[in-house]
């Protein structure tokens, strides 16, 4: 036996240490299905337009006292935004936020014509000085409610500016785009000092006009880009609890006027959520109706600590949120029960992953293998939306077993379908500062250091130019495979690049009915990848607008178009039933995530069904007077323009009979 035991050691130890690593390997796609994936897909890449006339730099001037960390302070910004400007019909014009000139830059998406030439803002107004502020990324919407798309830039440094477009003449003449076709004004006091990271819009209080919802980083008030101010800066006051940041703000939109000098006018709520969760170092914001009762809930990703998700009790004028948290299971980790995450939140999307009828989300944070390993989060919907109210929310965390948990420094985190099967694929901006000097020994010892050191930034090590923290990242596109798992496919289609990227905005820039996106990358080229794909299947596009609540009838246009007094449907929910009996989900998106903004307009991919197949559409909106209705389309494939009437022809309903019915169609 003695001889058994000294000669079996080292055998059974190496036995044990197979089959472990057997059953925790990574899963493989074989080189057939990953052939047969990969041929479904094709992009063409072309540059974002640079301004000329300003040099372009790689780092912002800094507070004296957070020198040593300039390029970890100047490592946002970056952003992209798609819409339709000038009227045509198609999101196929791109606000950009250029962080080597420190401009946004409207213009044609590159490939789509040049139909007016680039132009920088002018956000010379109300202001503190050039130097010490930095736009960080935009919104485009219709908060006057003219008809016209208006564009918001938020700032580090001040409040968010907007940029109202003025009537003119002729409703679509994109000749006249210029920076003079747009108004200034600001949406808070100009003196003031936010540190903007993160901004979505939506009707949180069900009034029927569309409200903000901005989330900020850095301390009111604080001089981050004042490289003369001489008084003490704070950082986060712990790695994963850090509850010191800037205050977030909800902003109640009261209408406006249109016109040649239009206006616009905001109310801010100081009590719409407790201290917790107003001073989260918000990197992210999503805002998406998780329960079926047309208010929608906001998701706060946050850098340093715990995220958000806040259920909407609001009433007009009254808006209420809760906050709810997930379920710790004997299966779950401590940081992935939703809310109790000690992660970087950086992005974050809803989309239907598990088929059930309801919202998913997707968040990114850091998972970049042998650094700060986190996990990325898939939080699945149980369908059991009563637990809302009860302060639960209804998720279970998912990534790992989808495939979805691993890449690396995250920061977009974007659900679209981009081959039109039915299925999203999942697509991730990476990369925090590129250099030669790698610094993640030091993070290292931060992140093991002692939280209450960490408020002062004497305490952080050295992130200057040249030094390298996860600088060669690239950004994964996750494709679904047979088994449901996800695979990232970004090597075999070619656009692996290594980026440091912050946003990604999608939108079908060329209306053939397949989705392109936009990436905004820091301190470099900015680009767009058309889709080109020969092998996708059928779509169904709709563009929603919201019309005259008088109106006779909803009005169903063939083709895109942009209709004259009409504003995008922000939040509006559709349902679509597939022939063959599969229901699709999406809301019209106000600008959820970190810096990339898609576009208003809802994409089903179909799948490979005849151009005349008959696909079912349920819609529910609110009118611009707060009162919930709901319509049912029949539709071909194709893109379809739907201008949405008010009281005479939709059905009007109960914020609870609303949801009733909801749920009831979501489960049949």
């Amino acid at each position: 036996m003695t001889w058994l035991r000294q000669n079996l050691r080292i055998p059974v130890a190496l036995a044990l240490i197979a089959i472990t690593y057997w059953f925790s390997r990574m899963p493989e796609l074989s080189s057939v299905e990953r052939e047969q994936l990969r041929s479904e897909f094709q992009f063409q890449k072309e540059r974002l337009p640079v301004a000329s006339g300003r040099e372009l730099k790689s780092v912002r001037p800094v507070h004296p006292k957070l020198e040593h960390l300039s390029a970890w302070i100047s490592s946002v910004g970056a952003a992209c935004t798609l819409t339709d400007l000038d009227g045509d019909g198609l999101a196929n014009d791109v606000v950009h936020v250029e962080t080597r000139t420190n401009q946004v830059i409207l213009s044609p998406v590159p490939g789509t014509g040049a139909r007016y030439a680039p132009f920088v803002l002018d956000d010379s107004g109300p202001s503190h000085s050039d130097e010490t502020v930095a736009p960080m990324g935009s919104l485009a919407g219709d908060w006057n409610e003219d008809g016209l798309t208006d564009v918001m830039v938020y700032y580090s440094g001040r409040p968010p500016l907007m940029f109202l477009q003025r009537s003119r003449p002729d409703a679509i003449d994109s000749a006249v785009l210029s920076p003079d076709a747009f108004v200034l004004h600001a949406v808070s006091d100009p003196e003031q000092r936010w540190y903007t990271n993160a901004a979505t819009q939506a009707d949180f209080d069900g009034d029927g006009h569309i409200d903000l919802a901005i989330g900020n980083y850095f301390q009111d008030g604080a001089h981050i880009l004042d490289p003369s101010a001489t008084d003490d800066q704070q950082m986060h006051h712990a790695m994963s609890r850090a509850l010191n940041g800037g205050t977030n703000r909800l902003l109640l939109g009261q209408g406006g006027t249109s016109g040649r000098e239009p206006t616009v006018s905001f109310r801010m709520v100081n009590d719409a959520w407790t201290s917790d969760v107003a001073h989260g170092w918000t990197l992210a914001m999503g805002a998406c109706d998780l329960d079926g009762d047309m208010l929608p809930e906001l998701y706060c990703a946050n850098d340093f600590g715990n995220d958000r998700l806040l259920h909407n009790r609001s009433r007009p004028g009254k808006p209420a949120f809760a906050v709810v948290d997930g379920t710790k299971r004997w299966n779950t980790s401590n940081s992935k029960v939703l809310g109790h995450d000690s992660f970087k939140g950086m992005g974050v999307d809803f989309g239907d992953l598990n088929g059930d009828g309801w919202m998913d989300i997707y968040v990114s944070n850091i998972a970049a293998v042998y650094a700060l390993e986190e996990s990325h989060f898939v939080f699945l919907s149980t369908g059991d939306i009563e637990s809302f109210q009860r302060g639960k929310a209804p998720y279970e965390e998912s990534s790992e077993q989808l495939g979805l948990a691993r890449s690396g420094w995250g920061w977009e985190a974007r659900l679209a379908d981009f081959n039109n099967d039915g299925v999203l694929e999942a697509i991730q901006a990476t990369g925090f500062v590129r250099g030669t000097r790698n610094r993640w020994p030091q993070l290292h010892e931060a992140a093991m250091g002692n939280d209450l050191l960490l408020r002062y930034p004497a305490a952080w090590h050295r992130v200057q130019p040249g030094d390298d923290l996860s600088g060669h990242d690239i950004n994964p596109l996750f494709v679904r495979s047979k088994s449901g798992r996800f695979y990232d496919l970004s090597v075999d289609l070619q656009i692996a690049d290594p980026q440091v990227t912050r946003g990604i905005a999608t939108a079908d820039i060329d209306g053939d009915g397949d989705l392109d996106f936009v990436i905004a990358n820091q301190w470099d080229d900015s680009w767009v990848y058309q889709n080109t794909s020969s092998r996708a299947g059928k779509f169904l596009g709709l563009k929603l607008f919201l019309g005259d609540q008088a109106s006779g009838s909803d009005m169903v246009v063939d083709h895109p178009t942009h209709p004259v007094d009409a504003a995008p449907a922000i939040g509006a929910l559709v349902r679509a039933h597939l022939p063959d009996g599969r229901m699709l989900v999406s809301q019209v998106d106000g600008g959820n995530g970190h810096s990339g903004k898609r576009s208003p307009d809802v994409h089903f991919g179909l799948g490979q069904i005849p151009d005349d197949a008959v696909v079912s559409v349920d819609i529910r909106w609110r009118d611009r007077r707060g009162n919930i209705h709901s319509s049912k389309h029949d539709m071909t494939p194709g893109w379809h323009t739907l201008v949405m009437g008010g009281s005479q022809h939709g059905r009007q309903a109960s914020r609870r009979q609303a949801t009733n019915r909801f749920m009831a169609a979501s489960t049949r």
